[in-house]
């Protein structure tokens, strides 16, 4: 072994070991740990212990802005509680759908340098309190330094994030000794019924002869497998639910299945960390001693390809709860790879749509930029299997190149896979692209996967179809928006200026949020910043009109108050329905005072150049448009050379629960800690603080610079 490699698999041991460590610290059932590579906008999987695999392949790769935990916890850099099955269908709903099972969750950033690096998940089972308790959470806050640190260290253990996570044996509780092997399988065969035991991943790891018979299998044949593969007739989602079940809350529970041709078994789950027992015993009967024939065998070929039914139905309720949150069609695209690909065995994935008589690549996974770059905006003309399916809407399958090569003899094999399936994409009756699936190893596409992949891609293609239409209008909707706002600041002697827009969350409406700066003379200047109710191509329209009527009026020369005065009577005449807040300052660059009126708007915060702030209050006068008559109050401040003025919107600060006094103050202490020097600066972290408005947020900030420093003018 390299020095490198041993250094990697030392890096390895010793997070395997802190992620055990704080998982038996911290008395949790299931750990999980992320890591987030340099410059990614994903958390990947790299460990798990006290889950199977496959219950966390949706989960594999998750995104910074997926309605998550682990994201929410690494994006905002707090710990995030999920305390029962209520909250996490309130919260996130999307896990509670694939995972309706009585469990409580803590997901923490993992930080290095303060720049986060990991996340960490710890699950308990349903019996724990409400509440983490203090012993908990400060094992918690011990681990997730630790990781933290060792990553820190360990930089290439982020940086190519692993297909498949690794699974660890869960920390073990202390067990009474076993006793005697003949005095155990005495007190088993004296019990009723067979029994078994399930590892942590579901798979058969103990079984009585009594439980074989009554399964009707050969022990050799269940040992190493899940229930579900080993034995056919238990591949029903009851089956893998109550499991994943007992699993997640680690309480008992029992169900029923029918062993073929008609013999009910009942099935009782003991569940713990560690695994599951599973005694089995006949419906309505203590014992049975009637010996049966063994179930014949399923052809293995049947019974080993693709994912079973209960599996489909977990992967397509996942996959149905991400792409109904995708937004555009690159997230349907990232949607799509994240789920598909873990779940079906692909080890590569393009996506393509058809446009202008071409087929483009819209996204891709597990292949090289430079091979897609080859296949990207092919004729529709061209005679490939991407182009066939989208034509027909017939799905094709390839075991082989050998195969492919016989339907397409100009192919040619550079992607060095060794099977495909190739799928149409439809929506609304038609095809409007297609999904290539390739696979590492020959798979046989047998019937059941066939069905599997065009159930899954099916959803695919609506949201893809959504996706496209969400772009477009996004689009439109931005431009108007810029358009309304203004392209550049102007530059003003003795100031310079930054000015931010920022749309709420992912939705296509447009804001009536807008600023402006406005140069009078040499020595005079005004500011204003607005928000009109309502957001669509109404409300943007009438925001442009206060906007220029605002600007029009202050070019004038008149008073804060007229201005707004004014503005308020045209604004009533415009569109009685609609209302709008707006602050306007006037700012003596000679005399450095300024001069605020405010219709109903949040106040302004002044920075100081020693640091301190002033939240500046001005007597509120009524909201534009409600009554034409209205009159606005002005009020003087002073406006002190290396001063810096910051406007802003409601949703900068506005959040539910959060008094509005409360928020503003919680403003003017994060602006006391920006350096006022780097007025860009100092707007994007104040953007970052609000993370993901409710509302769309409009900012500019103003600084009067000292008398020494050169004019800097205005910036975009």
């Amino acid at each position: 072994m390299s020095r490198r490699a041993a250094q990697h698999s030392g890096a390895t041991d010793s997070l395997d070991a802190a992620l055990l460590q704080v998982v038996q610290e911290s008395a949790a059932s299931r750990g999980l740990l992320y890591v987030l590579p340099p410059g990614a906008d994903a958390l990947w999987l790299t460990t798990l212990t006290g889950a199977p695999r496959e219950m966390a392949v949706p989960w594999t790769r998750v995104g910074l802005t997926d309605r998550v935990a682990v994201a929410d916890a690494v994006r905002d850099r707090r710990l995030v509680w999920v305390g029962d099955m209520e909250e996490m269908a309130r919260r996130y709903p999307r896990t509670a759908l694939v995972l309706p099972y009585d469990f409580a969750l803590a997901a923490a950033p993992l930080l290095a340098r303060d720049a986060p690096v990991g996340g960490l998940v710890l699950l308990w089972p349903g019996a724990h309190p409400p509440r983490l308790g203090a012993g908990e959470r400060t094992a918690v806050e011990a681990g997730c330094r630790r990781l933290g640190e060792l990553l820190a260290r360990a930089p290439e253990q982020r940086v190519r994030p692993v297909s498949q996570p690794r699974i660890l044996p869960h920390p073990s509780r202390t067990r009474t000794p076993p006793a005697d092997a003949g005095e155990l399988a005495a007190f088993i065969d004296r019990l009723p019924g067979g029994a078994c035991a399930l590892d942590g991943t579901g798979r058969f790891t103990f079984v009585t002869p009594e439980a074989a018979r009554i399964l009707g299998a050969d022990p050799a044949d269940l040992l190493g497998a899940p229930p579900w593969e080993a034995l056919p007739w238990m591949d029903v989602p009851e089956v893998e639910d109550r499991y994943r079940r007992a699993v997640m809350s680690e309480r008992p529970t029992s169900f029923t299945a029918v062993r073929p041709p008609g013999t009910l078994l009942v099935f009782e789950l003991y569940p713990d960390p560690c695994g599951i027992s599973v005694r089995i015993i006949r419906a309505g009967l203590g014992a049975d001693p009637l010996p049966e024939p063994p179930h014949p065998a399923a052809d293995p070929a049947d019974a080993t390809a693709g994912p079973g039914r209960a599996s489909l139905l977990y992967h397509l309720m996942h996959l149905a709860g991400t792409l109904t949150e995708a937004v555009g069609a690159q997230d349907v695209v990232n949607q799509a790879a994240d789920q598909l690909m873990p779940a079906l065995g692909a080890t590569a994935m393009a996506l393509m749509a058809q446009r202008d008589g071409r087929l483009l690549i819209l996204g891709h996974r597990g292949y090289e930029a430079d091979l897609m770059d080859y296949f990207d905006d092919l004729p529709l003309t061209e005679d490939t299997p991407a182009v066939r399916v989208l034509e027909t809407g017939a799905a094709q399958f390839f075991t082989s190149f050998e195969e492919l090569r016989e339907t397409y003899p100009h192919a040619v094999h550079l992607d060095g896979k060794s099977s495909w399936a190739f799928l149409p994409l439809v929506a609304s009756g038609r095809a409007i692209g297609s999904l290539v699936l390739a696979y590492d190893r020959p798979q046989h596409f047998p019937p059941a996967e066939r069905a599997a992949l065009t159930a899954l891609v099916g959803l695919v293609g609506q949201a893809l179809e959504r996706g496209r239409l969400y772009d477009t209008q996004y689009a439109v909707a931005h431009r108007l928006q810029g358009a309304l706002l203004p392209q550049r600041l102007p530059s003003v002697p003795g100031l310079s200026a930054a000015a931010r827009y920022r749309p709420a969350g992912h939705g296509l409406e447009v804001g009536g949020d807008f600023y402006d700066l406005i140069r009078l003379d040499d020595d005079r200047a005004a500011a204003v910043i607005g928000d009109v109710q309502g957001h669509d191509i109404d409300a943007a329209a009438l925001m442009g009109q206060v906007r220029t009527a605002v600007h029009g009026h202050a070019a004038t020369g008149a008073a804060p108050g007229e201005v707004l005065g004014t503005t308020n009577r045209l604004l009533g005449g415009l569109d009685p329905d609609r209302f709008a807040s707006c602050l306007y300052a006037h700012l003596d660059l000679a005399r450095r005072q300024i001069c605020l009126a405010s219709a109903g708007h949040p106040p302004a915060v002044l920075r100081h150049p020693d640091g301190r702030t002033d939240v500046l209050r001005v007597p509120a006068g009524l909201l534009l448009g409600i009554e034409r008559q209205a009159d606005y109050p002005a009020v003087q401040h002073r406006l002190p050379a290396g001063s810096v003025l910051v406007l802003y919107t409601d949703g900068l600060v506005e959040r539910p629960g959060l008094d509005p006094d409360d928020a503003v103050a919680a403003l003017a202490r994060l602006v006391a800690r920006t350096d006022p020097t780097d007025l860009d600066r100092m707007a994007d972290r104040l953007l970052d603080h609000a993370g993901e408005p409710a509302d769309d947020v409009a900012l500019l900030l103003i600084r009067l610079e000292p008398p020494d420093a050169p004019d800097a003018g205005g910036a975009d």
